[in-house]
């Protein structure tokens, strides 16, 4: 009697498990799915800027373009942390864009030069260097990889960086220190949005997975980049 109490205890316990993790799952891919539409409401936000007339004429000769649209209240302060995107790459042969990969932005030490609480972010990749290093399973930007503030305003240049980044908080965009700040896979979210265990390289070269939820952001990418 008492090994049989013991068999239906640890079914029991096996079936909650099994649910608790098809929910967490499902949780992870819901997630992900709503960073994948804010990403597309950010970069058109982005590109209909007046100021931004540099980043909309090079954004087609990017290797990537990374989106972080999370609310960031909090995170880019001393001692703080980053937030949640999505990578998208160009294919340069054919111009297209990949459907994304999502990664997470984390720091000792960010600072946004504003002093603001919140910001969203949109990094363009423009060396193989940079490129590299975001197949990686994390680099330092600083250390692994150069970064400049993305030129604001009309007839602006741009320096020589592996990446351009550009911050907008409340509205206004700032220089933007990201030194020591690390970046790498979600694999969690890639995975759940993928329905599948993937690599960044599997979403991004390889291209053996696609997800139609990402198809208005690829547009959305595919259209700034062709303006």
């Amino acid at each position: 009697m008492k090994k049989v109490k013991l068999v239906w205890f640890v079914m029991l316990s096996c079936c909650m498990f099994w649910a608790g993790s098809v929910q967490a799952s499902d949780n992870v891919k819901i997630e992900a799915e709503g960073l994948v539409d804010k990403a597309a409401t950010v970069i058109s936000s982005f590109a209909a800027d007046p100021d931004l007339e540099w980043f909309r004429k090079n954004i087609g000769n990017a290797k990537a373009v990374l989106i972080i649209p999370q609310n960031l209240k909090g995170a880019f302060v001393v001692g703080g942390a980053g937030g949640s995107g999505v990578l998208l790459a160009r294919d340069s042969s054919t111009g297209e864009w990949s459907y994304p990969a999502f990664y997470t932005l984390g720091a000792i030490s960010v600072g946004l030069q504003a002093g603001a609480e919140s910001s969203e972010v949109v990094m363009m990749v423009m060396s193989e260097r940079g490129m590299e290093s975001m197949l990686t399973s994390s680099f330092k930007i600083g250390a692994d990889v150069t970064m400049a503030a993305g030129p604001v305003g009309v007839g602006a240049k741009a320096k020589t960086a592996d990446i351009f980044s550009y911050a907008r908080a409340k509205g206004a965009f700032a220089g933007v220190s990201l030194d020591g700040a690390v970046v790498k896979p979600a694999n969690k979210r890639n995975n759940a949005f993928y329905g599948s265990e993937v690599s960044p390289a599997d979403i991004l070269i390889r291209k053996s997975v696609q997800n139609p939820k990402a198809d208005p952001l690829r547009v959305a990418v595919k259209s700034v980049a062709s303006q």
